[in-house]
């Protein structure tokens, strides 16, 4: 069996913009690999905070809400406190959201898919990008 993906917005978001059918795509890619779908509340708040078709929302959200969820608790956010803390000593900074999306996956052992280069910066965590011909741009 694979391991568990945590699906990071932008991938959601290139694929909105691109028209696609976001929930088709990422439920066939993770049945194909045999993966597991995670969801942090970062993440759902970034990707269903933007979408101005409430159908859309919706839908995205029954979708987000049967995938694994990883808790935000006041551990995670002591461990994305330190995490962002060693990154900026390191001369190695990314943005706070992103902090709290790579702790969650790190929690539990997820990869994270993105086509955000900066998640390389953190030590341990497993990082794949989307299939390109998902919205065409090209790695």
């Amino acid at each position: 069996m694979g391991s568990d993906v945590l699906v990071d917005s932008n991938v959601y978001i290139d694929l909105l913009r691109a028209r696609r059918d976001t929930v088709a795509l990422l439920f066939d890619w993770a049945d194909r690999m045999d993966r597991s779908l995670v969801i942090c509340g970062m993440v759902r708040l970034e990707v269903l905070r933007g979408l101005t078709s409430l159908k859309a929302r919706h839908k995205l959200g029954a979708f987000m809400d049967v995938m694994i969820n990883v808790p935000t608790d006041n551990r995670l956010w002591t461990e994305a406190g330190d995490l962002a803390w060693q990154l900026d000593r390191q001369g190695r900074p990314i943005p706070g959201p992103d902090v709290i999306i790579a702790c969650s996956a790190l929690r539990i052992g997820a990869a994270v898919m993105t086509s955000d280069a900066h998640f390389h910066r953190v030590d341990g965590l497993t990082v794949i990008a989307p299939p390109a011909e998902w919205t065409g741009k090209m790695e």
